[in-house]
């Protein structure tokens, strides 16, 4: 039976969506074993490399002329800062917490609109905001004893990732996809290159280390095809709540790898948090906006997409 355009698109999304957490799963093994500074360099060209391929064939690249705005800088800049906060996190952060945090980022994304680009929210998604960000506060649990500024470090990387999408709104559509993500893998590889000695120098790689790392390329180039797919499939608010599939594949790969299970606490914050994403979303779609800045979050890539 043929599959709906809505379908297929939320189909599409959930792929990516399974990718990006794969992509951070083997990352973090690979990080027990060499610092991030590495993992980022190494991984970054790996990356880089695939997506230039990928662009060339595709015809999108452009001089750096061109691609260089201002916005495009500044998206920059909030992924690499995202992605370092993350990575150098997720090695001490189980992999279903650093997920569940990450939810809030449509939140935050919303609430930085509202702030900085002067778009209008109403009382509902106000509340929606303050309940969802209540449920932030009640998986990190500010003030407990077994709470480790790592956790904290993943809500910095909220800030700068919902910094990232806000700019990506201002980037020119003259500016092909593929363009920009070679870009942000570039800052990434220099952020990786400067962060190697203060995180404790070169580690010798072993063959099952490179291949971990280029399976993890490889996934976050699945992860954008997919995404790219999916948003030029389905309605944009019918498949952006299937971003929230990346907490189910974060609980299980966080088990089956690093037998991490996720408590209460974390269970219930997390669903308060997904439900004022939805509700949102929901609320988005109701007042007919045609581009709603949180669902383009909601379908965005994950901070250590690159």
């Amino acid at each position: 039976m043929a599959l709906t355009p809505n379908l297929r698109g939320s189909l599409y999304m959930a792929i990516g969506m399974a990718s990006f957490t794969f992509n951070d799963a083997t990352v973090k093994l690979v990080g027990e074993h060499m610092n991030m500074g590495q993992v980022m360099l190494v991984r970054g060209l790996m990356a880089t490399t695939l997506i230039l391929l990928l662009a060339w064939h595709q015809g999108m690249l452009i001089s750096l002329r061109h691609a260089l705005h201002r916005m495009t800088i500044l998206r920059v800049v909030g992924e690499v800062v995202g992605t370092v906060s993350f990575l150098i996190a997720l090695v001490h952060v189980p992999l279903a917490l650093t997920s569940a945090i990450l939810q809030a980022l449509p939140l935050a994304v919303t609430l930085g609109a509202a702030m900085f680009l002067g778009e209008p929210v109403g009382w509902r998604r106000w509340i929606a905001i303050a309940i969802g960000f209540c449920g932030v506060l009640i998986i990190v649990r500010p003030g407990y004893e077994g709470v480790s500024h790592y956790v904290l470090l993943i809500v910095v990387t909220v800030i700068f990732a919902a910094m990232r999408d806000l700019a990506t709104r201002k980037v020119p559509k003259t500016i092909p996809v593929l363009m920009i993500s070679a870009l942000t893998s570039v800052g990434v590889s220099l952020a990786g290159i400067g962060l190697i000695i203060p995180l404790g120098g070169w580690t010798p790689m072993t063959l099952t280390h490179t291949g971990l790392l280029f399976f993890a390329s490889c996934c976050v180039i699945v992860a954008y095809h997919f995404i790219i797919l999916a948003m030029r499939e389905g309605e944009i608010s019918f498949v952006a709540p299937f971003r929230y599939t990346s907490l189910v594949w974060a609980i299980l790969l966080g088990f089956l790898f690093f037998g991490d299970l996720p408590d209460l606490p974390m269970i219930i914050g997390a669903l308060i948090v997904i439900g004022s994403g939805l509700y949102t979303l929901y609320r988005e779609r109701v007042v007919g906006r045609i581009v709603p800045v949180a669902t383009i979050a909601a379908a965005s890539s994950s901070p250590d997409g690159v």
